[in-house]
């Protein structure tokens, strides 16, 4: 832990989570550790860490009934841990930016208001990403801390893949489609330059961003064209909780049957949904991997979850007008052998055909050696890009990037 490097501190705060990770800023940009309360607001409440030495690992209890008390606990534990002088800034992940944020920058309280008027856009995260913000002030009022906005990643979509088929006039309320997991898409677009070349980061790619939270990306020239995700990160494909695309009739139709109101349907899409909703079982597709052969709604749910992938990865062909290469990320895309196969099955019309022994080991290219199309698996960081982001935005000495694990390739216009 001892170093004279400054440090960078990265949060991403989620709705019962607030996970968090420290990084040395020096050449190279280095993980000392990371960690997370989880279970806010719910019994069971525990703060975990991991690091390179023994001290800097454990899991206890904690006392976390809101964001409030559990950033607390967090900015007691980082300051005793590190000492109040380490730490050069904080970076957090801001899911929504809205129309106007496109690039990470430094938290002002202009920003705060500006998100305060936001929170329409993002009721699920916003409030409390605020509220984190605000504790660090109070707490480290001279520390800097950097907003890194999930959405900046898609801010320059055309405009035909951004408009929203609904009365112009909402367009002016900022009412489109943005897109999310801006941060991992970013990373990985760095990381594709770095394995494949910048000329195949530069190609038709499809990126895959399979956890708890799914979306997917179709890059050209490494920047965004579409994403699955639109207005809200409710869209797209099925997710742990969430529905994916739904039809709109649908809030009318069970309006008037169950008298359901707008803010239970908001729940239900959220929180009730997707693999859960269907399986009625779990939310976590290891558990319905598990069970599916004697449960017949784990397995459709299973079977919803890699159909409903597998056919925006087509229409993302069809939008990028072909597809060089393909990336899996996330929980799933990283760690379901099983749910990639399903998913690129029957794609060999599009040049998409896996090799079985590389896609069972997890390797990095899982694709057949003379496939059209480049299969990979990539592990994704977050932390790390916002990391990045931090140190771009206040002019830290970290490391240049042909060093790192990453390259500039597809955040031209994210980075300052």
């Amino acid at each position: 832990m001892e170093s004279g490097n400054p440090r960078v501190l990265t949060i991403n705060g989620g709705s019962s989570s607030i996970k968090f990770a420290l990084f040395d800023a020096g050449r190279p940009l280095r993980w000392i550790l990371q960690g997370g309360i989880e279970r806010i607001g719910m019994p069971g409440a525990c703060m975990h860490a991991k690091g390179p030495e023994p001290a800097d690992n454990f899991s206890r209890p904690v006392t976390a009934p809101d964001h409030g008390a559990a950033v607390v606990t967090l900015m007691d534990w980082i300051e005793e841990h590190t000492g109040r002088d380490a730490l050069a800034g904080v970076g957090h992940r801001v899911v929504h930016g809205g129309p106007n944020y496109g690039a990470p920058q430094r938290i002002t309280s202009e920003m705060v208001e500006e998100l305060r008027r936001l929170s329409p856009f993002d009721p699920e995260h916003l409030p409390e990403e605020i509220l984190l913000t605000e504790s660090f002030h109070r707490r480290f009022p001279d520390l800097p801390q950097v907003a890194c906005f999930d959405t900046a990643f898609h801010k320059d979509l055309p405009r035909v893949a951004r408009l929203l088929p609904i009365p112009r006039r909402y367009e002016a309320l900022g009412v489109r489609r943005y897109g999310f997991h801006g941060l991992s898409y970013a990373f990985l677009m760095g990381e594709l330059s770095r394995v494949a070349g910048k000329e195949k980061a530069r190609g038709r790619v499809i990126l895959a961003h399979l956890g708890n939270g799914a979306s997917l990306a179709a890059v050209h020239h490494g920047k965004s064209v579409d994403t699955s995700m639109s207005f809200t990160p409710a869209a797209g494909v099925p997710m742990s909780t969430r529905s994916g695309d739904l039809d709109p009739g649908l809030i009318w139709y069970l309006a008037r049957t169950e008298n359901m109101t707008a803010k239970q349907f908001n729940e239900m899409v959220n929180g009730k949904s997707g693999l859960l909703g269907v399986s009625e079982t779990s939310s976590d597709m290891r558990d319905l991997l598990g069970i599916e052969s004697q449960d017949v709604r784990a397995a459709e749910a299973v079977a919803l979850f890699c159909y409903q992938v597998k056919k925006w990865i087509g229409a993302f062909a069809a939008a990028l007008g072909g597809v060089d290469t393909l990336v899996f990320a996330g929980g799933v895309g990283e760690n379901a052998p099983v749910v990639r196969a399903r998913i690129c099955d029957g794609l060999g019309f599009l040049g998409i055909e896996i090799d079985e022994k590389r896609n069972a080991a997890n390797e990095s290219v899982i694709s057949i050696d003379a496939g059209r199309v480049a299969v990979r698996m990539i592990h994704t960081d977050e932390e790390w890009m916002i990391a990045k982001m931090v140190c771009a935005v206040l002019g830290l000495p970290c490391e240049k990037e042909q060093e790192s694990n990453i390259s500039k390739e597809g955040l031209e216009g994210i980075l300052p």
